[in-house]
């Protein structure tokens, strides 16, 4: 119904799109800093008549783009921060800023929702309903999508629906990747600290060692995902970082402990806490020893709803062709903060490919040679157009 004219202005404005990435790639601003961004975001938009709202969440940007007819609300997403890394690729839009790079699309993501604005802003008289753009601060770190949320994005309008996507460099640029269900990780952390009673090596028997009840307890937490979940269900526990002792001849007082916990359900992620504790009680106290135990959750599983993730579909299937639209088989045990707009709402993650092997263009997020394939951008603004409208003037 819309595609013609979506793919014509999708298009037109592809070169813009480009410039518009270049620029935010080379000025890369790390979670709540993103002031430049912001206010590159909040100029486009105002632009295009769309109404501006800034400093949402600190450094956040709402537009809102109202149809003529009355109807739903639905929210597009991006999120607009860089990592804390250097650049070492050899491009004339490198990053500016050393330290500071966008090496997981951010800047990508911005474009191309900045995309489906000038795109949908051409449909005013023919929604039935409104879209609201998000940009979002901090995704990296600071939960930017909770800040938003907070400060009352989802209301005035009320939002009915949510979509996001990201870019994906294990997909084949041109396609797009579904996910029906769950889709990525609660990304959470945990510290445990074991305490003992240290004194002189060559008398053990007269110490606590806190190092054997550790290792204790780190070789008993990994029977959490290997004999009390079910081996269907995908989890991780993983302790990253072990820190103990300062002298060869010193059997320490304490040991610290830091990890990650991966999980693709709201309820085995309430879970898992009390059963590793259960565990680190248990053998700690065996052994004479007592402990401190902190779970500290972070972005909560990314779980797609099946009527947004069949918009987002059969958007793709009418803007790419249905050979470029693949259902993802597995789950990936990373976070995105994105999950907290789908507690709220109905929502759907889609993920957006830029393999290229003849560009070269082939790392992973978050390596410091990561680039995108720059065609994507155009088309992927085409997709999240061709989505709202779907989803509004059903």
């Amino acid at each position: 119904m819309f595609k013609e004219k979506i793919l014509k202005k999708a298009e037109e404005i592809k070169e813009e799109l480009i410039s518009i990435r270049r620029d935010i790639h080379s000025h890369p601003e790390i979670g709540l800093q993103e002031k430049r961004t912001s206010a590159l975001v909040a100029e486009k938009l105002k632009k295009l008549d769309i109404e501006v709202k800034t400093n949402v969440g600190i450094t956040g940007v709402i537009g809102l783009l109202k149809g003529k007819y009355p109807g739903k609300t639905i929210l597009l997403r991006a999120d607009m921060d860089c990592l804390e890394m250097t650049e070492l690729n050899d491009i004339e839009y490198k990053s500016k800023y050393p330290g500071l790079m966008h090496a997981c699309g951010h800047d990508a993501h911005t474009t191309w929702l900045l995309g489906a604005a000038m795109i949908l802003s051409e449909f005013k008289d023919e929604l039935h309903g409104n879209v609201k753009f998000l940009f979002q601060p901090a995704e990296e770190s600071q939960g930017g999508a909770n800040r938003m949320i907070n400060e009352g994005v989802l209301e005035n309008p009320k939002v009915d629906a949510a979509i996001g996507a990201h870019v994906w460099p294990i997909v084949e640029s041109g396609k797009i990747g579904i996910k029906y269900g769950s889709m990525m990780a609660a990304p959470d952390k945990f510290t445990l600290t074991i305490y003992g009673k240290g004194g002189h090596g060559a008398e053990p028997h007269n110490c606590i060692d806190p190092i054997s009840i550790a290792c204790q307890a780190y070789m008993s937490l990994q029977t959490i995902v290997s004999r009390k979940i079910n081996p269907i269900e995908p989890a991780v526990i993983s302790i990253t970082m072990f820190n103990a002792g300062s002298a060869h001849n010193v059997i320490p007082d304490r040991v610290e402990m830091v990890g990650t916990v991966r999980t693709l359900t709201n309820e085995l992620r309430e879970e898992i806490p009390k059963m590793m504790e259960s565990i680190i009680k248990g053998i700690t106290e065996a052994n004479g020893g007592s402990y401190e135990f902190e779970y500290i959750p972070y972005y909560p599983p990314v779980i797609n709803n099946d009527e947004i993730t069949d918009v987002v579909k059969h958007a793709g299937e009418e803007i790419l062709g249905k050979d470029n639209v693949v259902e993802l088989k597995n789950p990936t045990m990373g976070g995105e903060d994105f999950s907290y707009f789908q507690q709220k709402v109905p929502g759907a993650f889609f993920v957006v490919g830029t393999y290229n092997e003849n560009k070269k263009i082939t790392k992973p997020l978050h390596s410091p040679y990561f680039n995108i394939d720059e065609d994507i951008l155009s088309k992927a603004s085409a997709v999240l157009a061709e989505s709202a409208l779907l989803y509004l003037n059903k």
